[in-house]
């Protein structure tokens, strides 16, 4: 996977909006143009997300878990669906709460442009649109609340055992949708030392080189299944 750095935006983005909540869509849309970028449409449940993707093929969707008619995770499946029609969609899901299961099922295809984040994330202007950017460039996205669950919630006999602190730490990093630039100044460590601390996480989760996918996401999605 190519490196995503921080902070540097693309450029506008065309963008599908979807959220059954009127005030919240409208206020994102809002948001999304007064940053330059174009919602190419917003709608309000499931199938017309799909249909919209398909129409449109934006840079990015940013998808609400809940939408009509049981409001559980109709807008989780209807972004799932879109992208096993149109293979790595760009996918920004928005939750009210941690779901670890949702992130799971969001990430299983190993296609990576995707991100979870809760919608909290959204009052910080400047963090969500810098994971929509990243996301929209083919990176993986956990919200950090997320990755602290995931960590707290570990055993010492899961498939991340055998990685040091160190080595989690960085892929804790790795799964916010870091890249290496922004870890290394993160920890106070060189470049270099990213790279071999990666190097040894991969290893250690069985993820040689591979062209045909992308291991960054392999290592993220070996966490969350843990």
């Amino acid at each position: 996977m190519p490196l995503i750095p921080d902070h540097v935006a693309r450029g506008p983005l065309r963008i599908v909006v979807a959220d059954d909540a009127v005030l919240l869509r409208e206020g994102l849309v809002r948001l999304l143009a007064e940053d330059g970028h174009q919602v190419v449409a917003a709608v309000g449940d499931g199938p017309a997300l799909v249909e919209a993707v398909l129409e449109h093929r934006p840079d990015v969707s940013v998808v609400d878990v809940r939408m009509p008619p049981t409001y559980k995770d109709e807008g989780l499946r209807a972004a799932i669906a879109a992208r096993s029609r149109l293979p790595g969609a760009p996918t920004l899901v928005l939750s009210q709460y941690v779901e670890v299961s949702y992130a799971g099922d969001l990430f299983a295809d190993g296609a990576g442009a995707v991100g979870y984040l809760l919608k909290d994330r959204v009052a910080k202007v400047a963090e969500f649109l810098d994971a929509l950017d990243r996301v929209s460039r083919g990176a993986t996205v956990l919200d950090p609340q997320v990755v602290a669950r995931l960590l707290g919630g570990r055993r010492r006999d899961d498939a991340l055992a055998a990685l040091t602190a160190r080595e989690r730490e960085l892929l804790a990093l790795m799964a916010e949708g870091h890249s290496n630039t922004a870890i290394a100044q993160r920890l106070v460590i060189t470049a270099s030392a990213v790279e071999k601390h990666i190097g040894n996480v991969f290893a250690k989760l069985g993820l040689p080189p591979d062209d045909a996918r992308h291991r960054r996401v392999l290592a993220v999605l070996a966490y969350l299944r843990a």
